[in-house]
C-alpha cells in the first residue's frame, strides 16, 4: 500500500525553486528537496522563511512531498 511507512516532518523553506518546487531546511539541519503535487498547488505560492511539513519515505530521505493543509490558508 502507498504511503504505509511514510513519516512527516516539519521544515523551513530555504529556496524557491520553482512555483511547485523548494528546498527545505530540517530542525536537525538537514536539507530536502520538497515538491507539491498539481493539485495542492493550485492557488498557493511557496516563499522563503515559510514553514511546511513534508511526507518523507524512510527509502529516500533526500526528497519528499510537501502536504497542504488547505483548514490554515
Amino acid at each position: 500500500m502507498p504511503g504505509e511507512n511514510t513519516f512527516t516532518v516539519e521544515g523551513v523553506v530555504t529556496e524557491v525553486r520553482s512555483e511547485r518546487t523548494c528546498q527545505a531546511r530540517l530542525a536537525n539541519g538537514h536539507v530536502v528537496f520538497g515538491f507539491m503535487t498539481a493539485r495542492d498547488a493550485d492557488g498557493l505560492k511557496l516563499n522563503v522563511g515559510q514553514k511546511v511539513n513534508l511526507q518523507l519515505s524512510p527509502y529516500d530521505l533526500s526528497e519528499g512531498r510537501i502536504l497542504v493543509d488547505r483548514n490554515r490558508i
